[in-house]
């Protein structure tokens, strides 16, 4: 199967928590026959520093139409 996988990585320690979770998954589908495509999205002080917002409406509307989400951690 695939899957179209929503990655905010967020930042602070996130950016590479989700980046070893997708190496995680990636594996799964390795073994599982499954595939997982990613679209990275900014959420909290990152997306604030890019946008003037913590998440922009496009974010949230990648995030509702994916299978998933993949989360980091978010402040700053």
């Amino acid at each position: 199967m695939n899957y179209n996988v929503t990655a905010i990585p967020g930042d602070g320690i996130g950016p590479e928590i989700v980046r070893e979770a997708r190496k995680v998954l990636d594996q799964v589908g390795r073994v599982y026959g499954h595939s997982f495509h990613y679209t990275e999205v900014l959420m909290g002080g990152c997306s604030i520093d890019a946008h003037g917002v913590p998440l922009t409406d496009e974010a949230l509307e990648t995030a509702r139409n994916s299978d998933a989400v993949l989360l980091g951690a978010v402040g700053g």
